[in-house]
């Protein structure tokens, strides 16, 4: 079983070439500084924002095994159409079953950033609350894909951890964004389905990877601009100037 069937892009190439599009407007915005306030609002920098993004995307091809279930006849070399997204099933040969992985960019990277703004913002009890409804959101909509494991609707992660994250705090909105919909979706669609992957024919069905990752992905450029830039609405608003006192 050789170790380099586990790493594969999650997204037939032209569609991974949208999402890599998208990252090219992102880092072009960056630079011509129209997206500096929303990063800023995020906690981070704009270069490390960019390092978060290029990490993302090129760890999406990484995939690190943790456990396989037993061996069951499988899909492999084929394209997957859900949601007018195609996805990717792996070539493999001398397979013992849906191995089970964590995949890098879409739920390493986004894993440990969510904790350290968690940590960074002290959002402890108000981000549990924001992973929770994008949780359940996610593991409504989530369906078990023979081939892939579980997908989900592109745009759902992204607008539901937006919509939760205005309501809960306007002042954190940026941060919760992104926590409650990178947590939200790796628990709700990958983790609380595992118990759906038996019988799917995945190669491997990768947390975090075929199926999430664009869900994920798209948290981090959508969710946190649509959250941000609302912010910077609020603060371009004119200050009503103090009424004049009278001199006695």
């Amino acid at each position: 079983m050789p170790s380099n069937q586990f790493h594969y892009l999650p997204l037939a190439p032209a569609f991974f070439s949208l999402l890599v599009g998208v990252l090219v407007v992102v880092v072009v915005l960056i630079q011509l500084g129209v997206l500096r306030y929303a990063y800023t609002r995020l906690g981070v920098g704009a270069r490390p924002a960019l390092l978060l993004l290029f990490g993302s995307l090129i760890g999406s091809y990484i995939n690190i095994p943790i456990a396989a279930l037993p061996a069951e006849q499988l899909m492999s070399g084929r394209d997957v159409i859900y949601f007018g997204m195609h996805y990717v099933v792996p070539v493999v040969v001398d397979w013992p079953g849906t191995v089970i992985a964590i995949n890098v960019g879409g739920a390493l990277i986004p894993g440990l950033m969510s904790i350290y703004l968690l940590a960074r913002n002290r959002l402890w009890g108000v981000g549990l609350v924001a992973t929770a409804c994008v949780t359940a959101v996610c593991h409504q909509l989530a369906d078990p894909v023979p081939g892939i494991g579980i997908a989900l609707p592109v745009l759902v992660p992204a607008l539901s951890a937006a919509f939760v994250a205005l309501l809960l705090s306007r002042a954190h909105a940026a941060p919760l964004a992104y926590i409650g919909g990178s947590l939200g979706t790796l628990i709700g669609a990958d983790l609380l389905n595992l118990d759906k992957l038996q019988g799917l024919g995945a190669p491997i069905a990768s947390i975090g990877g075929a199926g999430t990752f664009d869900g994920v992905f798209l948290t981090g450029v959508v969710a946190v601009l649509i959250a941000s830039l609302s912010r910077q609405r609020r603060d371009a608003d004119p200050v009503p100037e103090p009424h004049a006192t009278k001199l006695q």
